[in-house]
């Protein structure tokens, strides 16, 4: 079934991308996942339990996923799709909201959006050289290189999955080893699947985790202030003690786009929950 017979319009996918964009960050830098933190400068975040580093690492996968098009319905909602041999951080929802930035419709100003757009896609797309990776299921040691966005979307894949269901991924491991001068089997590939997750999971994931959930909190951060202007003006008192309602703009008239800008103003009504932070360096130097 096709959700929409008529494609939204601009303003529509905006507060459909915004909506998205932000419930799947609120879902991910929570105090479900990671503990309190008392310090807010130059700090770390600690997750919870083992569990929770898991779940963060599987719903981050979900954001750095490119919308999947099934049944030859075209995109939903009619968003547009990356261009062919876009850069990688273009096949996440960050292309969604550079798409905002590039047309902004609900507010004006983006430019500390877009900055901390452009810094995890950057961030993203780096490569991470870690020396010595021993896997002694196929008795092999070498230095690796691989990018981050890919091993973590591997990592995620496998605290998701079981074995059987990675194919997909152990092609991805068989393509990245031989990219480092090791060229292996599919058998061994999916033996050294544990260990791959030992070593970008439970090492560089959780190195780079505080980091990670920084550049999201920026990012929620600025979508609230890129949003706050029109919230002022759409916010309206109801006669009726703690009643309101919001001014929709007229242009928006689609079901689904008036859920979520009802659901962008309601998060824009007060300072998102989790507070601003950053990360000590220390955890910004190495992978």
């Amino acid at each position: 079934m096709t959700y929409h017979a008529v494609t939204p319009n601009a303003l529509e996918q905006e507060a459909i991308i915004l909506g998205a964009v932000w419930g799947m960050i609120d879902n991910m830098v929570n105090y479900g996942l990671f503990m309190k933190n008392e310090r807010f400068y130059d700090t770390n975040l600690m997750f919870e339990t083992r569990v929770c580093a898991k779940m963060f690492n599987i719903l981050l996968v979900d954001f750095l996923s490119p919308i999947q098009i099934r049944n030859k319905e075209g995109m939903p909602f009619g968003l547009p799709t990356p261009p062919p041999d876009t850069k990688p951080s273009n096949l996440t929802y960050l292309f969604y909201v550079r798409q905002v930035c590039a047309n902004p419709q609900l507010g004006g100003v983006v430019t500390e959006l877009s900055r901390e757009v452009e810094a995890f896609g950057d961030w993203l797309e780096a490569t991470a050289f870690v020396p010595r990776v021993w896997l002694p299921s196929i008795d092999t040691e070498l230095d690796m290189r691989v990018t981050r966005i890919e091993f973590l979307r591997i990592c995620g894949d496998i605290a998701k999955h079981n074995f059987s269901r990675m194919k997909g991924n152990v092609v991805k491991i068989c393509r990245i080893m031989a990219e480092n001068g090791h060229p292996i089997s599919e058998r061994d590939g999916y033996l050294m699947l544990e260990e791959f997750f030992e070593w970008f999971h439970t090492h560089l994931f959780m190195y780079h985790s505080s980091t990670i959930a920084e550049f999201l909190n920026n990012i929620r951060w600025e979508v609230f202030a890129y949003l706050r202007p029109e919230f002022e003006r759409s916010y309206k008192h109801l006669p009726e003690p703690q009643m309101y309602t919001y001014d929709v703009p007229p242009l928006i008239t689609d079901e689904m786009a008036r859920s979520m800008y009802w659901d962008i103003m309601n998060k824009s009504r007060s300072r998102p929950w989790f507070p601003r932070f950053s990360v000590t360096e220390s955890l910004k130097k190495e992978f």
